[in-house]
């Protein structure tokens, strides 16, 4: 079964975007380092990034990113991130994940997944740019192919827990941070790259809050697949 996870993934990094390495808070599934170049840095990244005010959020609703998570045979997006970023998974025949742990990056909690109309909500799969954010700062001016394609990007995703993901909404970064602030840095940078990558632009406000966090890890790099 794992064979059978691991040839999905990469049909859905060749059809897609490649997905990233996730970072725990205690100790990473994957390296998540990047090349040391100075055009990798986040700080750099966002200087290039505009900055604009909000646009208006009329017209927004999720349909706009599409119906859902994108599905590739019987293996969806949730499924592959969750296959991705917790450790010790089980996974089913119909390519979900049954069972696995994690650590959750947003609070530093130990987080036991088992799948159940109960207890799947605990971890929960985030964009890291949320959605409404990303339309009232660009994503409105995307295809609908390229907004689909933006909320199924590994880049954009990580499992985390439900409780922080839900205490987050639709904040950006100048309104919410996660508690865990070991993961600022990395936190940030996620959603440089995902505005850069899909030419979004930031707020002042947002900006600023960004700024004050990479002050404390000028050499943070954007994450890599």
């Amino acid at each position: 079964m794992a064979a059978i996870v691991v040839a999905i993934f990469q049909y859905y990094q060749t059809r897609h975007q490649p997905a990233p390495s996730q970072p725990s808070a205690t100790q990473s599934k994957k390296d998540t380092s990047a090349s040391h170049s100075p055009s990798s840095k986040a700080v750099d990244a966002l200087v290039s990034i505009e900055v604009k005010g909000r646009a208006p959020k009329t017209g927004y609703s999720r349909t706009q990113f599409g119906d859902g998570w994108l599905l590739n045979g019987s293996c969806d997006t949730r499924n592959v991130i969750l296959n991705r970023d917790l450790v010790d998974t089980i996974v089913n025949e119909r390519c979900k994940v049954t069972k696995g742990t994690l650590y959750d990056p947003y609070t530093g909690i130990t987080i036991e997944f088992l799948r159940g109309d109960t207890t799947s909500d605990l971890v929960q799969i985030d964009h890291v740019v949320a959605l409404s954010n990303a339309w009232q700062t660009g994503a409105q001016l995307l295809t609908t192919d390229e907004r689909i394609r933006f909320a199924n990007d590994p880049l954009e995703l990580l499992a985390v827990g439900g409780a922080a993901n839900q205490a987050k909404a639709d904040g950006d970064a100048a309104t919410w941070l996660p508690a865990n602030k070991s993961f600022r840095c990395q936190y940030v940078a996620r959603q440089i790259a995902v505005k850069q990558k899909y030419r979004l632009w930031v707020t002042q406000a947002e900006r600023d809050a960004m700024t004050r966090i990479l002050e404390g890890c000028p050499e943070q790099t954007l994450p890599t697949p």
